[in-house]
C-alpha cells in the first residue's frame, strides 16, 4: 500500500523549473511532440486569454511535480480543452480523476458547455480513462506528411493572384480571413488580433512565416508555415509544418488554397527540409482531397473526446 501524500493545487510562478522538467520527462517517456524548450513553455504560459495560476493544476509529492491538468478556455464556442499527464510511476491512484473533477468544476464556473480532450489513436490507457470518466469519442483527425521532393516549382503556376510573405502590421487582415475561412469548422475558436500577433511572433517565428495570396490588394488566402524538431527528446530532424491553410469563402473553387499550399511547401523545401506535415479533420473531405492530390499521406491519427460540463 503506497501511502505517499499527494497535493493537487494551482500552479505558481515558482513551479516553472519543475514544470519544465516534468514536460521534458513526459516527452522522453511518451513522445508526442510536446514543447520542452523553457522559452517555448514560458511563452505558452503567457499566451493571451490564459492564466497558469488559474488554468493549470499540478500534482506534487515529496517536493516534485509529477503531473498536471491544463485547461484552455475557448468560451466563444462554449468549450474548454483539457490536457493531462501523470508520471507512469504515479498512475492508478485516482489522480487523473481528482484533477478532472477539479477542472470540470472550474469549467462550469467559467460557463463552458463541453470539455474536449485530444489523444493519439492507440493510446488505449488514455482512452479507457476518458471513457470511464464519461467522455465520448466525437471526432477523428488525421496526421498527414509529404516528401518535399515531390514539390516542383512548375506545379505552383502563375495566374491573376500573387503570393507573398505577410508583413508585420497585417495581422488584422489575417485574423479576419482566418475567422471567415474556419468559421463553420468543427472545434474552431475565433481568433483575436492579439492572439494572431502573439503566435506570429513566438520564438523561431515571424509574420513572414505566413504566405498570403492576394488579388490586387485584397488578401484572399493564406498558408501558415513553421519548422519543428522531431526525434529523441524532441531534438533531432527538422521538419516543416503547415499550421493552417485557408481561403476566403467568397473565392473558394478557384484553386486559392492549392496555390497557397504549394507555395508554402516550396518555401519549406527551399529551407532544406525533407518532410512536412499537417493535421486535418477526417470529415473535411475537400481538404483531404486537396492534400491527397498534392502527395500527402496518412502517418497517424488522433481522437477527440467530449463530455458535457454539468
Amino acid at each position: 500500500m503506497d501511502d505517499r501524500a499527494y497535493t493537487i493545487r494551482n500552479y505558481e510562478s515558482a513551479d516553472f523549473g519543475r514544470y519544465v522538467r516534468l514536460n521534458i520527462e513526459a516527452e522522453q517517456l511518451e513522445p508526442c511532440g510536446r514543447s520542452i524548450s523553457p522559452k517555448t513553455i514560458s511563452e505558452g504560459l503567457s499566451r493571451p486569454k490564459y492564466s497558469p495560476e488559474r488554468d493549470l493544476l499540478v500534482v506534487e509529492t515529496a517536493g516534485k511535480i509529477i503531473g498536471y491538468m491544463n485547461m484552455t478556455r475557448e468560451l466563444e464556442i462554449g468549450r474548454v480543452v483539457l490536457d493531462c499527464w501523470i508520471h507512469p510511476r504515479h498512475r492508478r491512484k485516482g489522480l487523473a480523476t481528482q484533477l478532472l473533477s477539479r477542472v470540470m468544476s472550474c469549467a462550469r464556473e467559467a460557463g463552458a458547455g463541453v470539455a474536449h480532450v485530444n489523444v493519439i489513436e492507440g493510446d488505449n490507457r488514455a482512452c479507457r480513462v476518458l471513457e470511464a470518466s464519461g467522455f465520448n469519442l466525437v471526432r477523428r483527425f488525421l496526421e498527414l506528411t509529404i516528401d518535399l521532393k515531390r514539390i516542383k516549382e512548375r506545379d505552383i503556376g502563375g495566374d491573376a493572384v500573387a503570393c507573398r510573405r505577410m508583413r508585420s502590421g497585417e495581422e488584422k487582415e489575417l485574423t479576419s480571413i482566418q475567422n471567415r475561412a474556419f468559421g463553420d469548422s468543427w472545434g474552431y475558436n475565433p481568433n483575436s488580433v492579439e492572439e494572431i500577433v502573439y503566435r506570429a511572433n513566438m520564438s523561431h517565428r515571424s509574420p513572414g512565416d505566413v504566405i498570403i495570396v492576394c488579388e490586387e490588394e485584397k488578401v484572399i488566402g493564406y498558408c501558415w508555415l513553421g519548422v519543428i524538431e522531431v526525434g529523441e527528446n524532441a531534438v533531432g530532424e527538422k521538419r516543416g509544418r503547415i499550421f493552417m491553410l485557408g481561403a476566403d469563402p467568397d473565392y473558394r473553387g478557384r484553386g486559392i488554397g492549392r496555390k497557397a499550399l504549394l507555395t508554402g511547401l516550396s518555401v519549406l523545401k527551399n529551407k532544406g527540409l525533407r518532410v512536412a506535415g499537417l493535421t486535418v479533420d477526417n470529415e473535411n473531405k475537400v481538404a483531404r482531397s486537396l492534400y491527397r492530390s498534392v502527395g500527402f499521406k496518412v502517418s497517424g491519427k488522433s481522437l477527440w473526446y467530449e463530455k458535457p460540463v454539468v
